[in-house]
């Protein structure tokens, strides 16, 4: 794809105005103390929730500069006899919603922990409430399928090229200083700023996801500022790597994870309800294979008008069914309306049209202003031919070329490495079958933690373990460790 010289200058500014700027680190000035929380009814109200705005700086290396405003709730504790701090509830992502987060868990959270803690969340940069940016992406760049940059039915990644171009370009035009606030780093010092707000010396935390990176990097940066830390589901915190690496674990994650969805698809109780697909579970795997190859070649009109069901989407929906056993019937559903002359599929909404451009905006800038994303188009193309051979489920999307690729003035700030340094009060809980972080990546971020952690191994499948996909005893041992902070005295299986 050429670029002509007109944009070509155009971008060349843009590039200029998104510069990295200072980190936090090299600002002679301190951040303005955060103003008082004022707190109103929301969400549940049966518990409680109250909601309120956090005002940050948009950037902390101009703390007295131009301030935004977070999208902050809490579930105070009802029992204050009983209450030891704050635990902070960290959504994943990048561009999940603290809030919705804290307000779907409340519950359960309550039920598990009692009066222990006021539960505490916020909306990251970007997402729900909070200040949003906007990368002007065009409609066909905002599907989940394009963003996750999914090959063509030949395995082709010409169009991810062109397409993973625009979408850098349109967000050196239109981002601005909104979308290079969007970092790791900046989602840690918003935490601290919240906890300061809130009048704690220490907070605790459950980080789920990409937020267990989130918050492993709080503890490293504010060691002395965490009380008891849970990392559910973790990935590999290689600084070279970040999300890249994340993204490429998907290919193993989802081959973990599969033969779970195979052998409930294959359970005899299926068959009243017309979805056991197959008379074993060996044969479940291949049947799905071959109609994504079909739907390839043959593209299904859906009852979503103009959206065909290809095999990128049933590829698509079967990555994201695989996170909860909760989702396997409604893709063994559409397996089914796939496979059957005259059934019209329904597709799951997320796939039946555009995100958001603030929804798009957030996924793709925090992983794109993190680190520098490494390779050349050749190199993505091999990459994505020996995924194809090797993890026909994912079919070269975890290792395929992304906008990061091409993002214009680079990481905002150097990444951070996490250590073994600081107080030994972090417990690890991961799947040992988990299609988005598998066992294999969480093991490094155990590594990199040293002797500050605990691991406990669920032997379980699903993607987010405590009060989620896990079981008794994991759920057991992560609330044991909240209470009181007991952890295991070496890594555990459950």
């Amino acid at each position: 794809m050429t670029t002509s010289a007109g944009i070509a200058l155009t971008l060349a500014l843009a590039s200029a105005a998104l510069a990295p700027t200072a980190t936090a680190a090299h600002a002679t000035p301190a951040a303005p103390a955060a103003p008082a929380l004022t707190w109103a009814a929301c969400g549940d109200r049966a518990l409680g929730q109250e909601c309120a705005t956090l005002t940050v700086p948009l950037d902390y290396a101009d703390p007295h500069g131009r301030q935004v405003g977070l999208a902050v709730s809490r579930i105070r504790s009802a029992d204050p006899a009983a209450r030891r701090g704050v635990l902070f509830v960290v959504p994943g992502g990048p561009g999940g919603s603290g809030v919705q987060r804290l307000t779907s868990k409340g519950p359960a959270l309550v039920r598990e922990l009692g009066g222990a803690y006021d539960l505490v969340a916020f909306d990251p940069r970007g997402v729900g409430g909070s200040m949003k940016a906007d990368c002007g992406l065009a409609a066909e760049d905002r599907h989940l399928v394009t963003l996750r940059s999914w090959p063509a039915a030949d395995g082709s990644i010409d169009e991810n090229v062109i397409r993973s171009r625009r979408v850098a370009e349109a967000c050196a035009r239109n981002g601005g200083a909104e979308l290079r606030s969007l970092t790791t780093a900046n989602q840690v010092r918003d935490m601290d700023r919240l906890r300061a707000a809130l009048g704690e010396e220490k907070l605790s935390a459950w980080g789920v996801s990409y937020g267990t990176y989130v918050t492993a990097q709080y503890a490293q940066k504010f060691p002395r500022r965490t009380d008891r830390v849970v990392l559910d589901s973790s990935a590999d915190p290689n600084p070279r790597t970040v999300a890249q690496g994340w993204l490429r674990g998907m290919a193993r994650g989802a081959e973990d994870r599969f033969p779970d969805f195979a052998a409930w698809a294959a359970h005899p109780d299926r068959a009243e309800a017309g979805l056991r697909l197959a008379p074993t579970a060996e044969e479940v795997r291949p049947l799905v294979v071959e109609l994504a190859a079909r739907l390839d070649r043959e593209p299904k009109p859906t009852t979503t008008p103009g959206v065909p069901l290809t095999g990128t989407l049933l590829r698509q929906a079967l990555q994201s069914a695989l996170y909860s056993d909760s989702a396997f019937e409604g893709f063994a559903q559409l397996v089914r309306q796939a496979s059957t002359p005259g059934e019209t599929p329904v597709l799951p909404p997320m796939l039946a049209g555009p995100m958001p451009d603030p929804d798009a905006t957030v996924t793709v800038g925090v992983i794109c202003n993190d680190v520098k994303w490494r390779g050349s188009v050749r190199s993505y193309e091999r990459a994505v031919a020996a995924d194809r051979a090797a993890h026909p489920l994912t079919a070269g999307m975890p290792y395929n070329i992304t906008p990061c690729s091409f993002w214009k003035g680079g990481p905002v700030e150097k990444p951070t490495r996490l250590t073994a340094d600081g107080p030994s009060n972090i417990l690890m809980i991961q799947s040992l079958r988990d299609p988005a972080t598998p066992h294999s990546e969480g093991l490094k971020m155990r590594a990199a933690l040293g002797a500050k952690a605990r691991l406990v191994s669920v032997d379980h499948g699903g993607h987010g373990m405590y009060l989620g996909n896990g079981n008794a005893c994991g759920d057991r041992t992560v609330t044991r460790f909240l209470l009181t902070g007991e952890r295991p005295a070496t890594d555990v299986n459950c």
